[in-house]
């Protein structure tokens, strides 16, 4: 077994060379067309691309630039960088088709046969190397995109569990398991495709924690992988903001406090309360602190509250309730034991949701560099406010999958003051940063009053227009437009 090790290592760092060496020996000499430019800028100097943003591309991307040794070299340094990435993520892949191979090929580990040997390195080499070469991924790995980072995610979180599979049954396995929240929660900073791994990641778990798998244990391991999934993109990416965004409005509108000083307030609970949870459920004093502790750090990082407004505030409550009445210590004594959660399962939850939590921090550069006003600031994402409308997308519009407008749609177009005028609709609202100054007395140190200018502000609701049909119809109605204006001139 030793002897397999240092054999797939060392075909693996070869498979490695070799695919690095192809993607830098023909990456692009400068910027590509479309997104390229843009990632490449907000790399070197740290700017605001476009929504949702890649902040830990940029911190990576900002690294391999001052390697440059003047401007003009600045993009084919970040091309580099993607030609290295995209040759780590070969080598992952060559790994993890060599442990499933394994398992299929050799019975006994001990006494591997040379054939079996062969077998095994011939068909990781193959796999690795035809993925090497295909067009998509080739595309992808010499240019300066998300892509070929989001692909290294990708490989390493899956063979990580299968890391985890080998080790399963020791004491601190889930070590691996807490790795790859970690790793998730920095893929976010990257780009939402590896999240697209959880599925995979909760069957080779399933499939290692239960020996006699049945088709509906699959099926409900793959619901599961759903809903965290949903808990993921639906619940911590967004719940993040919108609760801190609920703190925010109390401090700054409520109390009366400066802006920002919600968004502190806020960070330093869910803080504290992640650290109370894992405490109480590694010390197992007590089930119900345990479990009150569990539930307010899911309430904190707002997964309960999915959707907007008054709704989103009621399908908290009632997740919450739910989940209160399952974790209460009398209802896990009654239930069956292979439905209770225990105290592993629950510390290691709360360790895999810290772990996200800290990798996702990294959205914090995005506030950072837009408070800074760089010359490159899409839609100015500078309070927690703008981060959720920033995170949400919403400059692009809605995107029907089955009913709505579709490229070809006509506008809808209403006469007023003899102009013809694109039909719309005013739907839902926004907060916006209001400054107001006023003058509280204070006394100095000798009883004289004096007058101190303190400049405060609160946040109000600006009502949002809402066009009923996507932008690129917007764009296509203005264009339409401007050709009948210059028709009707000439």
């Amino acid at each position: 077994m030793k002897q397999y090790r240092t054999i797939n290592n060392l075909v693996g760092w070869i498979t490695f060379i070799i695919a690095a060496t192809v993607y830098c020996l023909t990456i692009e000499p400068t910027a590509s067309f479309w997104d390229c430019p843009e990632f490449i800028t907000t790399g070197y100097k740290l700017e605001v691309g476009h929504p949702p943003g890649a902040p830990f591309f940029m911190l990576v991307a900002n690294l391999f630039s001052q390697f440059a040794s003047d401007v003009t070299t600045v993009a084919k340094m970040v091309n580099y960088m993607s030609a290295l990435m995209s040759g780590a993520c070969i080598l992952f892949l060559f790994w993890s088709i060599t442990h499933l191979v394994r398992k299929l090929v050799i019975t006994d580990e001990n006494n591997i046969t040379k054939g079996q040997l062969i077998t095994v390195m011939g068909s990781g080499l193959v796999g690795a190397l035809v993925y090497t070469f295909s067009d998509t991924f080739w595309f992808s790995a010499v240019e300066g995109e998300v892509y070929a980072f989001s692909s290294l995610f990708t490989a390493i979180v899956f063979w990580l569990i299968l890391k985890w599979e080998d080790v399963a049954n020791q004491l601190h396995s889930d070590r691996w398991l807490i790795l790859i929240a970690y790793l998730t929660g920095l893929s976010i900073g990257v780009h939402l495709l590896n999240l697209l791994c959880l599925p995979a990641i909760v069957l080779v778990y399933y499939y290692k924690k239960t020996p006699n798998a049945t088709a509906k244990g699959s099926l409900l391991a793959l619901l599961g992988s759903g809903v965290l999934v949903a808990a993921v993109l639906y619940g911590i990416v967004p719940g993040i903001v919108k609760v801190g965004g609920w703190f925010e409005l109390l401090f700054v509108n409520g109390l009366g406090m400066s802006f920002n000083s919600g968004v502190v307030v806020y960070i330093i609970l869910l803080a504290a309360a992640l650290i109370w949870g894992v405490y109480e459920s590694y010390t197992e004093k007590s089930r119900l602190r345990m479990a009150i502790s569990f539930i307010l750090t899911i309430a904190l990082l707002g997964i309960p509250f999915y959707g907007h407004g008054v709704s989103s505030i009621l399908i908290g409550v009632v997740v919450i309730a739910i989940l209160g009445i399952y974790l209460a210590p009398q209802v896990q004594e009654k239930i069956k034991e292979k439905w209770r959660i225990s105290a592993r399962t629950m510390n290691t939850a709360l360790l895999c949701t810290m772990m996200i939590v800290i990798g996702y921090s990294s959205y914090a550069l995005i506030v950072i560099r837009s408070t800074a006003n760089t010359p490159m600031d899409q839609n100015s994402p500078e309070d927690i406010f703008t981060l959720g409308e920033y995170l949400g997308r919403e400059q692009y519009g809605t995107r029907p999958l089955f009913y709505g407008p579709a490229f070809s749609s006509k506008v809808a177009l209403d006469v007023k003051d003899g102009y013809c005028v694109p039909r719309q609709s005013q739907t839902g609202s926004k907060y916006v940063r209001c400054m107001s100054l006023f003058r509280p007395q204070r006394k100095n140190l000798t009883g004289r009053k004096r007058l101190i200018h303190r400049t405060a502000g609160t946040y109000r609701i600006r009502i949002r227009a809402k066009y009923a049909f996507p932008p690129y119809v917007q764009l296509r109605a203005l264009l339409t437009l401007q050709a009948v204006g210059r028709h009707q001139g000439a």
